[in-house]
């Protein structure tokens, strides 16, 4: 839209089925959507216009509600989800509170997508061997990429708390300050949207995929939660004398009640699930614990004041919107239907079976079609479109025959 037309206020409108896209641009039947595939209307967040600064022209985003023309949101806009599932804390007097740490690859340009990802040549004039986890100075091939990196994230106005060399051949992570679930998401999807935008300016491919190099740990979006009273701010699962409360308890029971189900909106994609297949990086379980990065459901060390609850099933490929809602809304389910949790986890353990999680995208879409608790709190309309979408993509990855096949069974008698 012209700078003019926005500024007049001119309404912009969309065909509802947009918000059911397959990422391979197609649509799901119309019943969908409605029928008659009738228009939303696209209203602008005042608090997220920003003006592009890696832009060589004078550019701006606007982030948008997809508002049905009577004025609510729609049900079929994940954003709006987010923004329901807010409005239900607020009901109870409560505010939600989150951070999210983001993983993401940088490689070379990628031309031949049967060819698999390389690091990229830095200003050193090498290409990362992979011993570089953690180390203060592992991205200094990189510094003329991240110092704009750094500088537009200023511009957008998204805070940084660290950022980070992981475990990955040339792979990174961010952790964004906490704060209001919204502001979160909208950060997120900022965030990876200006890593590719500088990342091309700098001839380079940034990579947001759950997995994208086989024999390599994955890209996570861990989700931090806490919930405190609307008002005074008080950390709701600590009590006074700095122990945890039973609302603490029946967040995680919410969890753990709802993570199964709703595994499809947390890991997306075919790929998701190339990631959750390496178990301590990445725990496909609903196993709770304090401090063990092996269960899915984190209790990290802190403070009686920080106490938070970290999910950490969803890959860097999720919706921000879409899993910030899912996990909370898990969680408020524990809260209203005062659920407890299974006994915490230590040390190394076996995951029950009543814990694991789907371990395809098939399985999880299946587990998530008969969930009666994902039509509660999504409605009928998201989730059988959301489940009509992702099943498109899994049609069109069978479509395909991949190299391992032709490799390993073309010999075959």
């Amino acid at each position: 839209m012209t700078a003019a037309g926005f500024l007049e206020g001119r309404r912009l409108q969309m065909a509802r089925g947009v918000l059911l896209q397959c990422i391979m641009g197609g649509y799901p039947p119309a019943r969908f959507y409605g029928s008659d595939d009738g228009d939303l209307a696209l209203n602008a967040d005042p608090q997220q216009i920003h003006r592009l600064p890696w832009s060589a022209q004078p550019r701006a985003l606007a982030i948008c509600d997809a508002d049905e023309l009577s004025g609510e949101n729609s049900r079929l806009s994940t954003r709006g989800q987010l923004k329901a599932v807010v409005a239900r804390y607020a009901a109870r007097g409560l505010a939600p509170v989150v951070a999210t740490e983001m993983e993401f690859f940088v490689f070379a340009p990628n031309t031949d997508p049967t060819q698999p990802f390389q690091p990229p040549i830095g200003v050193d004039g090498r290409r990362e061997d992979g011993h570089s986890a953690f180390s203060i100075s592992s991205n200094n091939g990189l510094r003329p990429f991240f110092n704009e990196v750094y500088t537009c994230m200023a511009a957008l106005g998204l805070p940084r708390d660290t950022f980070m060399h992981e475990m990955g051949v040339s792979q990174f992570e961010i952790n964004l300050l906490h704060g209001d679930p919204l502001l979160l998401a909208d950060q997120t999807f900022l965030f990876k949207h200006l890593l590719k935008e500088v990342a091309l300016k700098h001839g380079l491919t940034v990579v947001c995929m759950a997995k994208p190099l086989a024999h390599t740990a994955g890209s996570s979006m861990h989700i931090h939660q806490s919930v405190v009273e609307l008002g005074t701010g008080r950390n709701v699962f600590s009590n006074e004398a700095g122990e945890p409360t039973a609302m603490f308890r029946h967040f995680i029971g919410g969890q753990q009640a709802g993570m199964a189900d709703f595994t499809a909106l947390f890991a997306p994609n075919v790929n998701s699930y190339q990631r959750l297949c390496h178990p301590f990086a990445s725990p496909n379980n609903a196993c709770w614990s304090h401090d063990n990065r092996a269960a899915g459901l984190r209790i990290p060390a802190s403070s009686p004041a920080a106490r938070r609850v970290e999910n950490r099933l969803p890959g860097a490929d999720a919706n921000p919107y879409l899993a910030i809602a899912a996990s909370l809304a898990a969680g408020l389910h524990g809260i209203e239907q005062q659920l407890e949790p299974t006994p915490a986890i230590q040390g190394e353990f076996s995951v029950p079976e009543s814990l694991s999680l789907p371990c395809t995208l098939h399985a999880a879409l299946e587990r998530l079609k008969r969930s009666q608790l994902a039509k509660e709190l999504f409605g009928m309309e998201f989730i059988e479109g959301y489940i009509a979408s992702k099943t498109m993509e899994l049609t069109s990855f069978f479509d395909e025959i991949t190299p391992w096949e032709r490799r390993v069974l073309a010999a075959q008698a």
